[in-house]
């Protein structure tokens, strides 16, 4: 079988990564369609994948459009040349091209709020796979949800093992106490009119008095803080977030990851996700604060209350030995979802496993 992914952002090189390696082991042959944001190119490079760039991402609505056009052009192309049989989403392009070739296409989303990829996509896809925390009801004749997250796909510790020796590269031990930052660009077309930190420097200065902070960001950073910038491979990067006394920041992902890792997980935005809702009012492994004017501010307090426990990561764990006795094996869900597609969903329907409509356990 031959398998088309397609990845947008670097979260999907990483959720797709066992799924390809573990059907490369079964003989099938996968290859990647990609644009160039932040390190997904350096990903793919990093774990030997066969990849093709249709374009850099782009911040302007304009050129996004032409990105979007242009995009689909080159998407036709590779995808006729390589005669995949199976297509799976992470760029909107995809979608469209599966029906002119005629091949299934499987669209995966956890972003309520990514209105534009998913209607555009839905009238052209087979599925639209999403967790079960998944706030919106979609086509119900395509909706179906798992019991996970799509960051257990590389997350589980079936597949992670956190590395000490990782640390290193930043001076850092693991029984030191320092926080990961994260700070977003604010340009991708779901972040209009959203807001996270509104004063970089000052949440910073109020960390570093207890814990060492190290920042990741898409935006500009200011001289003063260029010095806290983590200079890490990228592949390493959950290795620091499993060993961290915390997590702080803007984006989303980072957030989940920390919270599935069992590290505490501080998100300040006024973007509201269904999976993160779950990881806080389910599971306590994420503080969410989502008023522009207050969230900053009581992040801050949190964090620094977080930082004088010393029983904290002993609490994580146990939470998080709690939510992975819950929820699945994404990998293994998917590589069996794409090696029998049609008829596994057939199956699991049939069974009461997957759901194509909301079920009780959503979060309200």
């Amino acid at each position: 079988m031959r398998v088309l992914f397609g990845v947008a952002h670097p979260k999907q090189v990483h959720a797709r990564k066992n799924i390809a390696w573990e059907l490369e082991r079964r003989g099938h042959e996968i290859r990647f369609l990609t644009t160039d944001k932040e390190v997904t190119v350096p990903l793919l490079k990093r774990y030997g994948f066969e990849y093709k760039v249709i374009g850099k991402s782009q911040k302007k609505i304009v050129k996004k459009g032409i990105l979007f056009a242009k995009g689909l052009f080159k998407t036709f192309r590779y995808v006729s040349e390589f005669k995949p049989d199976i297509l799976i989403g992470g760029v909107p392009f995809l979608a469209i091209i599966s029906r002119l070739v005629a091949k299934p296409h499987i669209m995966t989303i956890d972003t309520e709020d990514a209105s534009f990829v998913t209607d555009f996509s839905i009238p052209f896809t087979d599925v639209v796979l999403t967790p079960i925390s998944f706030k919106k009801d979609l086509n119900p004749n395509k909706h179906i949800r798992f019991n996970g997250y799509f960051e257990l796909s590389y997350l589980h510790p079936n597949y992670f093992k956190p590395d000490p020796s990782s640390l290193e590269i930043a001076n850092l031990s693991k029984d030191e106490n320092f926080v990961i930052m994260r700070f977003v660009s604010w340009h991708a077309i779901h972040d209009l009119n959203q807001q996270g930190i509104y004063n970089l420097e000052r949440i910073v200065k109020d960390i570093e008095d207890q814990a060492r902070v190290l920042i990741s960001s898409e935006r500009k950073l200011t001289k003063s803080l260029e010095s806290y910038r983590i200079k890490i491979p990228p592949e390493k990067i959950h290795d620091f977030l499993y060993y961290a006394s915390a997590y702080v920041g803007e984006g989303a992902a980072m957030a989940s990851e920390s919270a599935i890792l069992g590290t505490p997980s501080i998100y300040i935005s006024t973007r509201k996700l269904g999976y993160l809702e779950e990881l806080e009012k389910k599971y306590g492994l994420v503080y969410c604060y989502h008023d522009p004017n207050s969230g900053q501010l009581n992040g801050t307090k949190k964090v620094k209350e977080i930082l004088t426990d010393k029983n904290i990561k002993r609490k994580w764990k146990s939470k998080r030995e709690r939510l992975l006795s819950e929820k699945i094996d994404v990998t293994k869900f998917m590589v069996e979802l794409i090696e029998k597609f049609p008829s596994f969903l057939s199956d699991m329907k049939e069974v009461g496993l997957l759901r194509l409509r909301a079920e009780s356990k959503r979060v309200e």
